[in-house]
């Protein structure tokens, strides 16, 4: 019985969408696991002007990642690629073959050079090390022309493990754009920064927000000296702060 694998390919008339929620590995064993044969096939014989990569991966193998890139690349179809929760490692790289490259505001990627483990003398230990360069530098190739940053800065990253942020990713080139934004965003801000101006001038003794100015007469005598106008003017005043949103929102609700 064929087992059954964790991402999926969905074809329309006018696209496809294709979905790697796994480990990219050349040995797929669970069910999460995505190959380039059984990926990168499949690929190749699409018909849609539009193919659609949705990723949440925490990478695997780099050649397996090239292949699927490289099969994306020389397809015919624009390819858009979508970062659902994390493209990491090999997965970024399957994420840059997108001529228009997606990620949300809660996602992120992540790169790094290529390493694997080893054992042998000094003579292959030194090979391996040598090998490995040769393969991180090719792999930092699906990069080229599509970063606003040098490759210094570049290769800097890679040596260091970098995490992207969905805004540092759009700004360094990595991303395209930053989707899901819900469109109250902007103005759910601007409510919040009204609310805290109306604590900010409530923190002053001033008669807009409930407080009597110093001097100003009340309703009832004070009778502690703590609470005379004289006292009161160099002692803080007391915010309600639960009274002064809701008074708000009482006030622009409309």
């Amino acid at each position: 019985m064929e087992a059954k694998r964790y991402f999926s390919l969905a074809t329309q008339k006018e696209y496809a969408d294709i979905y790697i929620f796994g480990d990219i590995t050349s040995w797929p064993w669970l069910e999460s696991d995505v190959s380039s044969y059984n990926l990168a096939m499949q690929i190749a014989s699409l018909d849609v002007p539009e193919i659609r990569v949705f990723i949440n991966s925490y990478g695997g193998e780099t050649a397996e990642a090239l292949a699927i890139h490289n099969t994306l690349l020389h397809h015919p179809a624009k390819v858009v690629t979508c970062c659902d929760g994390m493209a990491c490692s090999a997965a970024e790289l399957i994420f840059m073959a997108g001529d228009e490259r997606y990620m949300f505001p809660a996602s992120l990627l992540m790169i790094h050079n290529a390493w694997q483990y080893t054992a042998g003398n000094a003579d292959e230990l030194r090979k391996t090390a040598d090998d490995l360069e040769i393969i991180s530098d090719t792999a930092a190739n699906v990069h080229k022309g599509k970063l606003s940053i040098s490759d210094e800065d570049l290769a800097r990253m890679l040596s260091e493990e970098t995490f992207i942020s969905p805004q540092n990713a759009l700004q360094w080139g990595f991303a395209t754009a930053i989707v899901g934004v819900p469109e109250t965003a902007r103005a759910s801000q601007s409510v919040r920064q009204s609310i805290a101006r109306r604590l900010m001038q409530c923190a002053a003794p001033k008669r807009e927000c409930g407080v009597p100015a110093p001097g100003a007469a009340v309703s009832a005598p004070n009778t502690h000296p703590a609470q005379t106008p004289e006292a009161a003017r160099g002692k803080p005043q007391q915010i309600n702060a639960r009274k002064t949103f809701f008074n708000f929102w009482k006030e622009n609700r409309a």
